[in-house]
């Protein structure tokens, strides 16, 4: 990549940094909120599905503000954690990857629903009347089960948290080195005299990064669909 400037191999780097991180904070949470969602039945159910996917209809600079207001240094929050243990989350890049992954969620939470909702309760239930733990069942069977909506639910969070601009540019800032990621730098590509080329040589990194991790999931999930029907990919 010798064309690219040492600032834009920054912006990808820190973007690819971005979202991993992104990807590891919303995989758990995600995975809970689905089985809770798909397997359980209480009041209030509704309420926590539209507030799960309520960052896929607010503007992500609500979002951002949202963060800013809460885990700010000043936020109420972020000033405990400030106060009490030094930690500043806002305007760094772990916040840019915390901002990312909540924007993120619910393209997450939504395919592992899809994916826990298919696996065959007769077979977990076939399970337990031989002895087995919900532990167990959930481990061995369930998860095994669910795998391509694990995998598929990862890179779409990973690819949404690659593209995410709003809510990372309103809490972690467009610093070069530290939080700008790819679409902040293309922002500021555009900001500036001839940063057309620039820009457009971004926004293509970004079309292929985006269209790889699409392209390898889609082959991952595919290859564990096969297998778990005996078959070969």
């Amino acid at each position: 990549m010798s064309f690219l400037t040492p600032a834009e191999l920054e912006a990808i780097r820190v973007s690819l940094q971005v979202a991993s991180l992104s990807t590891v904070i919303s995989f758990f949470p995600a995975l809970a909120l689905a089985w809770v969602l798909a397997r359980r039945e209480f009041p209030g159910k509704t309420l926590l599905d539209a507030l799960v996917h309520l960052p896929l209809v607010l503007p992500p600079v609500a979002v951002g503000y949202g963060l800013l207001v809460l885990l700010g240094r000043n936020g109420a929050l972020g000033h405990l954690l400030y106060e009490t243990f030094g930690l500043s989350i806002a305007f760094t890049w772990v916040g840019a990857a915390f901002a990312a992954a909540i924007m993120a969620l619910p393209l997450t939470v939504r395919a592992m629903r899809l994916s826990l909702e298919a696996v065959d309760h007769k077979l977990e239930a076939a399970a337990r009347t031989l002895g087995a733990t919900r532990w167990i069942v959930f481990r061995t069977i369930t998860l095994p089960l669910m795998a391509p909506g694990l995998v598929s639910g990862a890179v779409l969070g990973f690819a949404r948290a690659l593209g995410e601009f709003g809510a990372t540019i309103t809490f972690a800032g467009n610093i070069e080195g530290v939080t700008q990621t790819l679409p902040t730098a293309i922002y500021t590509a555009q900001q500036i005299p001839g940063g057309g080329a620039i820009a457009l040589r971004l926004a293509l990194i970004s079309f292929v990064i985006a269209l790889t991790a699409l392209v390898t999931s889609e082959i991952l999930a595919r290859r564990m669909r096969q297998q778990r029907f005996g078959g070969r990919p």
